[in-house]
């Protein structure tokens, strides 16, 4: 009776330990999200649809954002998920209220459906912001077949 008693305590004490790891996360988590004092990225959109294009057409599209934070934003760095899109941006801070934009420039020389991935870096609220970019690029010797 001793043994299953301590056995139940023990529970209890682990329940009790991982309870309060969970609402101190759960706290932690809420308190890196609301940083009310931090920059923030607002994008007219995070998602571009090239839809269908030629080949060798003009690959060169806009991402535009404002910094709808209290804090000014530093990007700094703009990784794309393949050498096929080229990322140009701003290296200045970012003031609250002012807006940029990060220009992208997708190889329309491969022929094909593409959809592709930038990942934009920066001390902003959301610290790791993905864009994407798709459509299909057609041959134009093949009356838009691939």
């Amino acid at each position: 009776m001793k043994q299953s008693i301590n056995t139940l305590q023990l529970v209890k004490s682990k329940l009790l330990f991982v309870f309060c790891l969970f609402i101190y996360a759960t706290n932690f988590s809420q308190d890196i999200a609301t940083d009310t004092n931090s920059g923030i990225l607002t994008f007219v959109t995070d998602e571009i649809d090239y839809g269908t294009i030629n080949q060798n057409d003009n690959g060169e599209r806009t991402f535009k954002f404002t910094n709808t934070g209290k804090s000014p934003i530093v990007i700094t760095n703009v990784k794309t998920s393949c050498g096929c899109t080229v990322p140009s941006y701003a290296k200045t801070p970012i003031l609250p209220g002012e807006t940029s934009e990060i220009k992208v420039k997708y190889a329309t020389n491969r022929i094909g459906v593409f959809k592709k991935t930038i990942t934009v870096m920066s001390n902003a609220s959301e610290s790791n912001k993905i864009l994407k970019i798709k459509g299909e690029v057609l041959n134009p010797n093949n009356d838009g077949k691939i």
